[in-house]
C-alpha cells in the first residue's frame, strides 16, 4: 500500500469545484471521495517524489463536503483514530459573509524549535486548535499565507542534521539549503505538525514567496543578483527553490480551468519523471532578458463577491536598468485584474506597500542614490546600505509603488467598470515581523478606503532593538527629521498620497482575520501565547472596522483596537 507522506492539502475552492494536493511515497491513483461528487488523480514524479493534485468538480455552491483520500482505493485519510474533525470541502456561497484568515513568515513548527526561547507558540498552531473546538459555521473560509512559507537559509537544527548527513557543510551553502532534494525536506518539517496539517485539509488556501523561502535579499538589486551569479551554488539553490514552489506552493494557487491549459504542468504529468522539464523552466522562471521574467507567478481568486489579486513581489522584479517590481506586461496583467464587479478588492503582496512613513522616506532616498543621483562613490555605498538593511520593500521600486497607488486610486473612483467603487481595498502583506494597520489617503475623489493591512510572522521573532525601530519609525518627529536629514543628500521624492496608521505596531506570533459581510468590512488580529496548561492561545490585540453597510454609519477612522483574553479553546 503507497502511504501518503504530506497533505491533503485544500487548495482551490471555486462555487462548484475544488483541487486537492498530496504527497505519496509512491506511483499510485489517487481519489478525493465526497458522499456526492468525487474526483481521481494519477500521480506525476518529479526527481523521484510523488504528487497529485486532484480535481473535483459538479458540487454545488455553499455547501460542505466532508471527505476521504484514498490511494490506489486504499484510505489514507483521514488516518485511523484520528480526533480531529473531519476534513471538508466547502464551496463559496456568493451570498454569504466571507472570512479570510492571513499571515506570514512561518519558521519550521514549535516543536522543531522546542528548546529555542526566541520563539513562542505558533499562531497558525493556535488558531488550528481553536478551529478543531469551534463550531463548523464560524471558521474561515480561506487562507492567504503571505511569503515565507519556509526558511531556506535559516534550517531548524533537526534539517541541519539531515543536511550534514547528506553533504559536506563545511562547504558553501554550509547549512542552508541547496537543491530540490533538501527544499522537499523543509516542506515536510513545516506541513507535518498534527494541527496545522488538519487545518490545511480543511481551508483553502493561497501562497506565495518571499526571500527565505529562497534567500535573504532575494533579487535585492541587480548587483546582489550579479553576486549570487558568481558563488558555485546559486544556480542549483534557485533552481530547486523554484522547482518546489512551483510543485508545493503554485500548482494549488490555479483553478482546474487554468491547470487545464498550463503546459508546463502538461508535460511534468505526462513524464515518467518531469525533474528535468521543471528544470529547464524554474531556470527560464529565475532569467531576465529584454525587461521580462521568464514566468509569471502573479494570480487572481474570486470568492463571490470578493475579489483577490496576488502580486509577485520578489521573484518577477526586473533589476536591468529601472527598477520594477514586476515586468511592463506583469503589470499591465494585473491592472487588467482589478475590472469588473466586486465589493472588495484584496491585494496579496508579500512586502508591505505602505510603511512607516520614515522607513518609506530611507528607502526612497536609498533607491535615488543606488541610481547614482549623488555620484558612483555614494552609489556604491547605497548598495552596500540597501542589502544590509533590507531597503527593498515598494518604496524601493519608486515607478511600481506610484503605478501600484495610481491603480488603486482608480478603482477607489469607480473607473474599474464596476456598478460603484468597492466598500474597501485592502493591500495584506508580511514580511516585516510586526503588525499594523494603515489608511491610504489618496484624494476627496476616491470613495473606498484604502488600507495597508500587514500580519508577521506567524512563528518567528523579531530582535529587542527592532521593537523601538519600528515603533519609532511610526512617529511624526521621526517623518519630519527623516525628511530633513535626507534633502541634505538627495532629493527625496514625495508620494502621490499619505497615509496614517490606525493601529500597531504589535509584535509576537500573529495570525489575521478579515471579516467581509456584504459592503462591510472587520480586521482581527490575534497573538498567540500559551494558557496556564502551556497549551497555545489566541489573544486579540486589535479590532477594528474597516467598513460599514451604509453611507449613514460612522467613518472607519474611529476604529478601536484594544486587548483581552482569547484562548485557543
Amino acid at each position: 500500500m503507497t502511504r501518503l507522506v504530506l497533505g491533503p492539502v485544500l487548495r482551490h475552492v471555486g462555487t462548484d469545484d475544488a483541487t486537492v494536493w498530496v504527497e505519496t511515497a509512491g506511483a499510485g491513483t489517487v481519489e478525493v471521495v465526497t458522499a456526492g461528487p468525487r474526483g481521481r488523480s494519477a500521480t506525476f514524479c518529479v526527481a523521484g517524489h510523488h504528487y497529485a493534485l486532484v480535481c473535483v468538480e459538479g458540487m454545488r455552491p455553499g455547501t460542505t463536503y466532508p471527505y476521504q483520500v484514498l490511494i490506489d482505493d486504499e484510505p489514507v485519510w483521514p488516518e485511523p483514530r484520528c480526533r480531529l474533525p473531519p476534513s471538508r470541502i466547502r464551496t463559496v456561497d456568493p451570498d454569504t459573509a466571507f472570512r479570510l484568515v492571513f499571515g506570514s513568515c512561518r519558521y519550521a513548527t514549535s516543536h522543531a524549535v522546542r528548546d529555542d526561547d526566541h520563539y513562542d507558540f505558533d499562531a497558525l498552531d493556535a488558531f488550528a486548535i481553536r478551529m478543531t473546538q469551534t463550531d463548523e459555521d464560524r471558521w474561515p473560509d480561506a487562507l492567504l499565507l503571505v511569503g515565507d512559507q519556509v526558511y531556506a537559509d535559516e534550517t531548524s537544527p533537526e534539517t541541519k542534521r539531515y543536511i550534514a548527513e547528506r553533504r559536506d557543510t563545511s562547504r558553501p551553502p554550509y547549512d542552508q539549503v541547496a537543491d530540490f532534494e533538501e527544499y522537499t525536506r523543509l516542506y515536510l518539517e513545516s506541513w507535518t505538525d498534527p494541527e496545522v496539517r488538519w487545518l490545511m485539509a480543511s481551508i483553502p488556501s493561497s501562497m506565495i514567496f518571499d526571500d527565505h523561502d529562497v534567500r535573504d535579499d532575494w533579487n535585492t538589486s541587480r548587483l546582489w543578483r550579479e553576486e549570487m551569479a558568481r558563488t558555485s551554488w546559486w544556480r542549483e539553490r534557485i533552481t530547486g527553490a523554484l522547482m518546489s514552489y512551483w510543485v508545493y506552493q503554485h500548482l494549488g494557487n490555479l483553478s482546474p480551468s487554468r491547470l487545464a491549459s498550463d503546459e508546463v504542468y502538461r508535460r511534468v504529468c505526462a513524464a515518467d519523471d518531469g525533474a528535468a522539464i521543471l528544470r529547464e523552466f524554474a531556470q527560464a522562471a529565475d532569467h531576465e532578458a529584454d525587461g521580462a521574467k521568464g514566468a509569471q507567478w502573479s494570480y487572481r481568486r474570486d470568492f463571490g463577491r470578493v475579489r483577490l489579486l496576488v502580486i509577485d513581489s520578489r521573484c518577477g522584479r526586473v533589476l536591468d536598468g529601472r527598477r520594477s517590481i514586476v515586468s511592463e506586461a506583469e503589470f499591465a496583467w494585473i491592472e487588467r485584474q482589478v475590472e469588473g464587479e466586486y465589493d472588495h478588492l484584496l491585494v496579496g503582496t508579500s512586502l508591505p506597500w505602505l510603511l512607516p512613513r520614515a522607513l518609506h522616506d530611507i528607502e526612497s532616498w536609498n533607491e535615488a542614490v543606488c541610481a547614482g543621483s549623488r555620484g558612483r562613490l555614494l552609489a556604491a555605498g547605497g548598495e552596500k546600505l540597501r542589502r544590509a538593511a533590507d531597503l527593498e520593500h515598494w518604496a524601493a521600486f519608486r515607478d511600481s509603488f506610484d503605478r501600484l497607488a495610481r491603480l488603486l486610486a482608480r478603482v477607489g473612483r469607480g473607473e474599474h467598470g464596476g456598478a460603484a467603487a468597492p466598500a474597501t481595498i485592502c493591500v495584506l502583506s508580511g514580511d516585516v515581523h510586526h503588525a499594523y494597520i494603515a489608511r491610504a489617503d489618496l484624494g476627496p475623489e476616491v470613495g473606498a478606503p484604502i488600507y495597508q493591512l500587514t500580519c508577521s510572522p506567524l512563528h518567528n521573532y523579531v530582535p529587542a532593538v527592532m521593537h523601538w525601530v519600528f515603533r519609532v519609525a511610526w512617529s511624526a518627529a521621526a517623518e519630519r527629521t527623516t525628511r530633513l536629514l535626507l534633502g541634505a543628500f538627495s532629493t527625496v521624492p514625495k508620494p502621490p498620497l499619505s497615509w496614517r496608521r490606525l493601529s500597531g505596531p504589535f509584535f509576537g506570533n500573529e495570525i489575521a482575520t478579515l471579516t467581509l459581510a456584504g459592503r462591510a468590512a472587520r480586521l482581527l488580529l490575534e497573538k498567540a501565547g500559551a494558557g496556564h496548561r502551556g497549551e497555545p492561545f489566541l489573544d486579540p490585540v486589535a479590532a477594528i472596522a474597516l467598513a460599514w453597510p451604509s453611507r449613514d454609519s460612522p467613518s472607519p477612522s474611529s476604529a478601536v483596537s484594544g486587548r483581552g483574553p482569547g484562548r485557543a479553546g
